[in-house]
């Protein structure tokens, strides 16, 4: 008869504990407020009400959406098209370069990413580091307005983000078996035939991983578009913190945050489908 060791049903009950606490029990409570009705004298009361949800049809709801999700996914993919070939190279190379580089990527977790996003904004201010380089070689005759518009929402995402895309694809990659690109090349295949054909296919568990790890912060992050959009882009990050802090409407922030939760669950709802159907043909 099996026993679990004492320390192991005390770890694994601390972990529940912790995640029903700060988790679940949270979003019940959330998805309960978005249920209830708000007024200039209360935050929450009576009756329930489907009207807060009702008021994410309006065409201003809907373009603040639509704008989170092209700017996550201009993100994502520019994350991608950076993080992809560098996660390549660090898992080809061997010894210790390997591991400087793998530090490289982790340092910036060392440090908040606030003060990495202040930092920004030096780089990219009309008489930053950016706009100063551009003149001295001749490219512009007058500083860029970089700051303060979409482009530098973006760029300071990538600049936050990017790790999360090069660590699960440089996991993944490192478990690829060399074998099978052998193989390809010597049944003929060109660099390109094996990459598509055995690569790609073998490594789209990490790029879905890492495109979610960037896709749904993205979507989420408040200050980035605070501080370099100017308060001028407003994502689905920033509605949810007006909701909630400045307008004290918390049936409605309770309510975005409830549909962006379902949007997430979606999401990896698909990736999971996604990848037992892939481990499903592989074993057939």
């Amino acid at each position: 008869m099996n026993h679990e060791s004492p320390f192991k049903i005390f770890s694994i009950s601390i972990n529940w504990s912790w995640l029903v606490i700060f988790a679940l029990l949270p979003f019940c409570m959330i998805g309960m407020a978005s249920f209830l009705t708000h007024d200039e004298k209360h935050l929450l009361e009576w009756p329930m009400t489907l009207l807060n949800y009702m008021q994410l049809n309006d065409s201003i709801y809907l373009k603040i959406f639509r704008q989170s999700f092209y700017l996550a996914s201009v993100c994502t993919l520019i994350c991608l098209i950076l993080g992809y070939p560098f996660a390549f190279m660090i898992a080809r190379i061997e010894g210790r370069l390997k591991n400087i580089l793998i530090l490289l990527i982790i340092i910036p977790f060392w440090t908040s990413s606030l003060i990495r996003t202040y930092s920004m904004i030096t780089m990219l201010k009309p008489k930053g580091i950016i706009n100063a380089i551009l003149m001295m070689l001749g490219i512009i005759d007058q500083p860029l307005q970089i700051l303060f518009t979409d482009t530098a929402v973006i760029i300071g995402s990538v600049y936050n983000l990017l790790p999360f895309m090069i660590l699960p694809l440089l996991t993944n990659i490192e478990r690829l078996d060399n074998q099978l690109i052998d193989a390809a090349r010597d049944l003929g295949a060109n660099r390109f035939t094996t990459f598509r054909k055995i690569i790609l296919p073998l490594t789209m568990p990490g790029i879905v991983s890492g495109c979610l790890l960037v896709f749904l912060p993205a979507m989420t992050i408040f200050y980035i578009p605070d501080l370099l959009g100017g308060a001028k882009t407003i994502l689905l990050g920033n509605l949810i913190q007006n909701q909630f802090l400045i307008a004290q409407n918390w049936p409605l922030g309770s309510a975005i945050s409830v549909v962006f939760t379902l949007f997430l669950i979606v999401l990896l709802w698909i990736y999971w489908r996604g990848t037992q159907g892939r481990e499903h043909r592989q074993l057939l």
